[in-house]
């Protein structure tokens, strides 16, 4: 039986709220626990970091994908199982993709944003049939599902772009989608 590999896309920073952090760490010590791999931004800074502590802590492998600019900005963890530098932001996002069997998202700012529209238009294009899941804390994605239903509401898209999303409360819940 094969590894799953999960792709977590989330923030370089902490945010303000302490639910993140816990979410981050909690997701980490799942995907260990499972026997699945990570492959997320090779960041040691935020939620980034904090997820990949989890997962090494738990005795899971870690797959980071960092492009060169982002070395000393997001702090390039470099004790990863794999740890590899692309020269682009677009080469890190196609190789962090490749690489895994599903994606969940964290909070996190544009650039957690721009790799969850990318995947998903992806998906809507019928590029890929890889789970979606948006982990959720305090209603965190509620403002993005609300505009992916007005998008879905104003005729910019079939209402089954909502159906490749899935949100999750937990992280537990998260993992589960990627189980079934």
């Amino acid at each position: 039986m094969m590894t799953k590999s999960i792709c977590v896309y989330c923030g370089s920073r902490d945010g303000n709220d302490p639910r993140y952090t816990a979410l981050a760490e909690t997701l980490g010590a799942g995907i260990a626990k499972r026997g699945w791999r990570l492959v997320y931004g090779a960041g040691d800074v935020g939620l980034m970091g904090r997820v990949a502590r989890a997962v090494q802590t738990g005795g899971g492998d870690t797959f980071g994908v960092i492009p060169t600019h982002l070395m000393s900005l997001e702090v390039g963890k470099r004790d990863l199982t794999s740890f590899v530098v692309t020269e682009t932001m677009h080469e890190r996002k196609k190789v962090m993709f490749m690489n895994a069997d599903a994606v969940i998202v964290l909070p996190g700012g544009a650039g957690t944003l721009d790799e969850f529209f990318e995947v998903l238009t992806w998906r809507q294009l019928g590029l890929h049939s890889k789970p979606i899941v948006l982990l959720d804390a305090g209603e965190f994605w509620a403002p993005l599902q609300a505009l992916l239903s007005h998008v879905v509401e104003s005729g910019f898209a079939d209402s089954s772009l909502l159906s490749y999303v899935k949100a999750a409360s937990n992280p537990e819940a998260a993992l589960s989608f990627i189980a079934d």
